[in-house]
């Protein structure tokens, strides 16, 4: 069938790395006029139904601040995509609602999945990415902290990611609360307003009488105490995984699905966001566990000419309807037939 031809030589460039004109043998605009019928094709996810040991979850905004939620499996194979305006739990609930809980999930912390997961799979254990967390305890006490305590803190967070076996994991335990022991009183310390020389920060009300003073060191401290007590900081070296080979950070989907993804945008730069979102949308499916063919999503009213409109036809003027004209050429009633710049007569 021509169609289902037309259809996998449109995937072919849409991922595919060729011009319009090499595909084809023809002009760039002969080739899009073919193949405009495919745009409206759109592929479905295919949950199996399948339970996995490992899935990841992560989004990324996109083109004109859409957000893409994507989650993959162990081998990287995405199980389901949707597409949102931010990534709320509403939005991960459509993602992850299809698909069996599995044992473990890898997340960056959001507070939409957190609710979604709850939720939808309250049994599956949580594996904080541990790159995330390094971001996040490097937004609090930058790359060059200037007290001892930020120092300390931000060699723990660096260590995080060198955590490969148990012992690696109750060394550092020790050493964050041994942190903890030095640091204590400087995390609880307290500016109040009406302190000689107290400025109040910005993010401060303007009714609060006193504040942390290290207000960012002590967020810092919250996050890493907050993960050691849900038990998502060293979910991956869990003897009931073992041999799983449970990840610890998402970089599957950061270094393989989203990279991949926006270097398809860079590709196509310049398409509607519509079209774009549908290139991303093929991509996702090509690359699940068990894609169909995509003549499967072919449709008669996809490719049906639309039938021409008819000509609209003007109504037959009323006898006796006044024209619009100057009919008075005398001027006896001072109106002229004008001429000329500025209505000057002749």
């Amino acid at each position: 069938m021509v169609r289902v031809g037309e259809l996998e030589q449109f995937i072919g460039w849409l991922v595919g790395n060729h011009a319009q004109r090499e595909l084809d043998k023809c002009s760039g605009r002969t080739f899009r006029n073919q193949h405009a019928w495919c745009w409206r094709v759109k592929p479905i996810a295919t949950v199996t139904g399948e339970s996995y040991d490992e899935i990841q979850v992560d989004g990324t905004y996109l083109c004109d601040g859409w957000c893409l939620l994507t989650a993959v499996n162990g081998a990287g194979e995405v199980i389901n995509w949707q597409w949102c305006d931010k990534e709320s739990t509403a939005a991960y609930k459509a993602l992850i609602g299809p698909i069996p809980p599995p044992r473990v999930v890898v997340c960056d912390g959001g507070i939409g999945f957190q609710s979604a997961a709850k939720e939808l799979w309250p049994e599956t254990k949580i594996q904080r990415c541990l790159v995330h967390v390094q971001r996040n305890i490097r937004t609090y006490v930058t790359t060059n902290p200037r007290t001892d305590a930020g120092k300390g803190m931000r060699k723990l967070s660096l260590n995080l990611t060198r955590v490969k076996t148990q012992d690696d994991a109750e060394k550092w335990l020790l050493a964050l609360e041994a942190w903890h022991q030095l640091s204590r009183d400087l995390i609880n310390e307290k500016t109040y307003a009406t302190a000689e020389g107290a400025q109040r920060p910005t993010w401060a009300k303007a009714d609060c009488s006193w504040w942390w003073t290290h207000d960012r060191l002590r967020k810092a401290w919250n996050l890493l105490q907050g993960l050691v007590k849900k038990q998502q900081l060293f979910t991956f070296l869990n003897e009931e995984f073992a041999g799983l080979g449970i990840s610890s950070t998402t970089n599957r989907i950061e270094g393989a699905t989203n990279c991949c993804i926006k270097d398809l945008l860079r590709r196509h730069r310049g398409m509607p966001s519509a079209h774009q979102r549908r290139a991303v949308d093929w991509w996702c499916y090509l690359h699940s566990p068990h894609p169909k063919q995509p003549a499967t999503f072919i449709k008669s009213e996809y490719f049906a000419k639309k039938p021409k409109a008819k000509p609209r036809l003007e109504p037959d003027p009323i006898p006796g309807d006044l024209g619009t004209g100057i009919e008075l050429l005398d001027g006896g009633d001072g109106i002229w037939v004008r001429k000329g710049w500025g209505g000057r007569h002749k």
